[in-house]
């Protein structure tokens, strides 16, 4: 079993988290990357809540907290030019704070404040928690505070969290990647794998459902490796059953698996579990076997199409999404076509495409044979292309199919001028769906049945026939909802805040906490520009 400490870590109150007058020092994190970013954020958030912050909600923050990814080139470059703007605000606005932390952070280290002094706090991935101390002692000792610590102490998910999804939420079932793909950084950034117990997994599963939700995603770098620290290959399949088992849990999904532990037993727990939803992303990297084997993933296009054949069998409307680099290092053309190949043949529902980009301190980074970055484009606006249209036949099959849509808290970019909301489809599929004149609403958290009446390459549109009401299902998480409405327009008992207004409720360490994340979006964050 890991050795990692599950006991809740408890943020005490910081008297940085108060201005000299009282007033509440308000907060803004700012996420860059993947889902485990993504979780990391809440966790943060909620330290800092636990801490005495509040929520900076439409209003200039006391503190910016930068949670980075270290991924593609892009996100050094991005975090450096919001510096540069943040230096500017912070001359301005006396006492503000600048903290930068995640991936990024883990691997530049001391290059941040080197290159942006006016930073006060530098953290990394293996101590979340101590962002309010490291705060607290940046504005006593009047100078900047550097923490990177080289191994996990404790596991995120012993950290408060604030969590603004009523209906879903994250769970890390693992941290680490024993993997040594080529093109990677990861493993040098969050370590070897540590997988969590599966009793504290569960437990902490079952405080979301306790706290409302209706929806859990299990988080691990290699999320189907689990159980590989404990010596239990069938360990992840175990899990799903018994994820499946919990009462008023009713969507479970997980990203990401890794095609090469990708085992039949898993497949069977998905198929034989109700609440594992019919959806998997599965990256693919590259569909030619020469460059899989330059990139070190330990399979072949063969057994990749395999794996989608064998969950389809036992899944035919699983909707299957996917991971692409164009032009790794040494990619020819026909390399490239092998790619196009495999996605024409896998029929996947979306494909996250990037291009290759140097990562300093990995095996690719030195490769000859570096492919010229005007073949790049030109054979990721090719590859764009034919997924484009897979993914809008692949729409197209939805339409006509009456379908469960969790509703979710953001609505699209033209929903108010359709009179429509959105959530996802059981598959993950993004649904906008139209609110007849004179019928309900439904809250976030609830579930409408609905028709697909329309096809589009990134989304689905359910548009009334007959201008029927909708049929709602209100759901707990919509309750769930309802409340936090209520505390976020009043002042919940025992809070202190300066006469800002009262945050959301932060509850502390594992497994009691509100753990967990916002609804289920695509393994990527699609609006940060770094993909």
């Amino acid at each position: 079993m890991s050795t990692v400490s599950e006991n809740p870590t408890i943020i005490a109150p910081s008297s940085a988290s108060h201005d000299a007058a009282g007033r509440a020092r308000s907060y803004e994190v700012r996420t860059y990357g993947c889902q485990m970013n993504v979780h990391d954020s809440e966790r943060l958030s909620g330290s800092l809540e636990a801490a005495g912050y509040i929520k900076a909600d439409g209003v200039e923050p006391d503190v910016v907290v930068i949670n980075t990814c270290a991924v593609r080139e892009n996100a050094d470059n991005k975090l450096y030019g919001n510096l540069g703007y943040l230096a500017g605000v912070k001359r301005r606005h006396a006492g503000m704070q600048i903290a930068v932390g995640g991936c990024l952070a883990q691997k530049d280290k001391n290059v941040i404040l080197e290159k942006a002094p006016w930073v006060d706090v530098v953290f990394g991935t293996h101590n979340m928690g101590a962002l309010p101390s490291l705060l607290e002692r940046a504005r006593h000792n009047d100078e900047a505070q550097i923490e990177i610590l080289e191994a996990l102490e404790t596991f995120p998910s012993t950290l408060p969290t604030k969590r603004d999804s009523s209906y879903s939420g994250w769970v890390s079932i693992s941290v680490g990647c024993n993997n040594t793909c080529t093109f990677c950084i990861v493993p040098a950034l969050r370590g070897k794998e540590k997988d969590r117990r599966p009793g504290e997994v569960l437990s902490e599963i079952q405080s979301l459902v306790d706290d409302g939700a209706l929806e859990v995603t299990l988080l691990g770098q290699n999320v189907n490796s689990y159980g590989v620290e404990f010596g239990d290959r069938l360990a992840f399949g175990k899990l799903l059953r018994a994820a499946g088992a919990i009462e008023g849990l009713e969507r479970i999904r997980f990203t990401s698996p890794h095609p090469a532990a990708f085992t039949d037993d898993v497949i069977d727990a998905m198929a034989e579990t109700p609440s594992v939803m019919p959806q998997l992303h599965m990256p693919l990297q590259s569909g030619s076997d020469r460059v899989l084997k330059a990139m070190r993933r330990s399979y072949r296009s063969a057994k990749f199409l395999g794996i989608l054949e064998r969950v389809r069998e036992r899944m035919p409307h699983a909707a299957i999404s996917t991971d692409i680099i164009v032009g790794f290092p040494g990619e020819t053309e026909e390399d490239f076509q092998e790619t196009l190949r495999v996605v024409e043949e896998a029929r996947f529902a979306t494909a996250f495409t990037f291009q290759y980009s140097i990562r300093p301190g990995t095996p690719a980074a030195t490769m000859e044979e570096q492919v010229p970055k005007e073949v790049v484009q030109e054979r990721y606006e090719r590859l764009i292309a034919l997924q484009d249209r897979i993914s809008w036949e692949e729409n197209e099959k939805v339409v006509g199919r009456t379908v469960q849509v969790l509703v979710g808290n953001h609505a699209g970019k033209k929903d108010a001028d359709t009179n429509r909301l959105s959530g996802r489809a059981e598959d993950s599929r993004l649904v906008h769906f139209e609110v007849p004149a004179g019928s309900e609403t439904p809250r976030p958290g609830d579930v409408v049945t609905v028709t697909v009446t329309q096809a589009a390459p990134f989304f689905l549109i359910a548009d009334s026939v007959d201008d029927a009401p909708l049929v709602i299902r209100r759901t707990r998480s919509g309750d769930a909802w309802d409340r936090q409405e209520a505390e976020s327009c009043g002042v919940p008992s025992g809070a202190a805040d300066g006469g800002q207004g009262a945050p959301g409720p932060v509850l502390l360490g594992f497994p009691t906490l509100r753990a967990g994340g916002a609804s289920t979006v695509p393994i990527y964050n699609t609006d940060d520009e770094l993909r």
